[in-house]
């Protein structure tokens, strides 16, 4: 099958294609040596809010303050836009987890049980808008598998889903760090008889050998990265532990998870996060979520001593144990955000031409969201100004849908309406 990112220049071997990062001796982006390389988005979610005392910024550039929730992101402040007093009208409806989270990235009204029913969320809106330009439209990363229960007359599907390939699909969500992998660089899915990195090596000898010393640096740089990740998928899983817990019984009551799936919540977040980042610095592809975990999840995290109760439960004690879980999670974006900003594409990085989105669907575990705990990292390709917080509280335009319209317009994708917003924050 061919595509319209064919003209660009491939590595290829038997069964794998492979795109390449910014080099500055190959048009990688398709026009000529002077192209602007592309806008990416990603948004990173977890569950059930924060520390309802540590979720705050003040100041900004160099001398912003953090609250404790979002100290992982100091080195980043000057890229960093903290958005607060944002909403998401539709989700007041009934105050829970389930009412919450299906329409997060859509603003739409969610049906109750006997029906799911949400919107297009924006992540699958710019996928679409820009399909063809790269391999994979969107990559729908997670870590915690769907909940199939019915929770005060809605489906815990919501809770489950952040984007949405229709109105009534959420979009499937890979779970697994192999198959994510393979969807980059394998031209099947699953068929891993072969690194990829040996399936291509007479093509990047040749392609050593037309470059500069610089790119040959970047391109051993990024070769090592995917080798490294590669390396790590092939372990996941060996230690024996189980995800998300620690057995209380000598021998577990239930079968162990097969080898090769991460069977440990850190090193799980950890592999997503790197192949977000091979996605975006191969333009594999430009649009990506990341589900770290359900709202009202069941994970525990035993790599923090905390293992002695759910998440969901975690976030109704505002203790210390939950702020280091709400740091955790944050060293995940903080982690991508490192990862990006170290890669140069011509006269900016990697995640200064990206918007790299947290959120998640309520404020703290007390279930409140008549605001909505957002940040953002990157400029959009130097078109959003950073180091600095947007205060839209009490104002009359405050909807998540029309930051969204905001972000979309940074990629070229202009519509009218989105959700329930027809007007951008002017500010963004």
């Amino acid at each position: 099958m061919k595509h319209s990112f064919s003209r660009r220049t491939l590595l290829r071997g038997l069964g794998v294609t492979m795109a390449l990062p910014w080099l500055e001796s190959v048009p990688v982006w398709g026009g000529d040596k002077t192209s602007e390389p592309p806008v990416r988005f990603a948004c990173l979610f977890s569950g059930n809010g924060f520390h309802k005392d540590e979720w705050w910024a003040k100041g900004e550039g160099k001398t912003m303050q953090l609250g404790k929730v979002l100290e992982p992101l100091l080195p980043h402040r000057e890229k960093l836009l903290f958005l607060k007093g944002l909403y998401n009208e539709q989700a007041l409806i009934g105050g829970i987890h389930s009412c919450q989270t299906g329409n997060l990235l859509t603003g739409a009204h969610l049906a109750p049980a006997g029906e799911i029913k949400s919107g297009i969320s924006v992540d699958q809106l710019i996928a679409e808008a820009i399909k063809g330009q790269t391999k994979v439209p969107s990559l729908v990363l997670g870590t915690e598998p769907s909940i199939a229960a019915i929770h005060k007359n809605y489906s815990m599907i919501y809770s489950s889903h952040i984007s949405w390939s229709s109105a009534t699909t959420p979009t499937p969500l890979e779970l697994y760090p192999a198959l994510a992998f393979d969807r980059l660089f394998r031209d099947e899915v699953g068929k891993a008889d072969q690194s990829v990195l040996d399936a291509v090596i007479d093509d990047t000898r040749g392609l050593r050998d037309r470059v500069s010393k610089a790119d040959q640096r970047r391109l051993d740089e990024y070769l090592s990265s995917v080798r490294e990740v590669e390396r790590r998928i092939e372990q996941a899983g060996k230690a024996g532990r189980l995800q998300g817990y620690r057995p209380t019984l000598l021998k577990p009551d239930m079968p162990r998870p097969a080898d090769g799936i991460p069977q440990d919540i850190d090193q799980h977040m950890r592999l997503m996060c790197d192949i977000l980042v091979l996605a975006f610095r191969t333009d594999t592809t430009r649009v990506c979520t990341l589900k770290l975990n359900n709202d009202h999840s069941a994970l525990r995290f035993p790599h923090l001593k905390v293992d002695y109760m759910i998440h969901h439960l975690l976030s109704h004690t505002d203790n210390a144990d939950w702020l280091k879980v709400n740091q955790f999670f944050m060293t995940q974006m903080a982690y991508i955000a490192g990862k990006l900003d170290a890669v140069k594409e011509g006269d900016r990085t990697l995640l200064d031409n990206s918007m790299i989105l947290y959120c998640s669907s309520m404020m703290s575990g007390a279930h409140n969201n008549d605001q909505l705990p957002v940040v953002m990292l990157g400029s959009g390709g130097g078109k959003i100004k950073t180091g600095r917080i947007v205060d839209y509280t009490g104002k009359p335009n405050r909807k998540m849908c029309s930051l969204y319209l905001s972000l979309m317009d940074k990629v070229g994708v202009r519509p009218k309406t989105f959700g329930d917003s027809s007007q951008p924050l002017a500010e963004i």
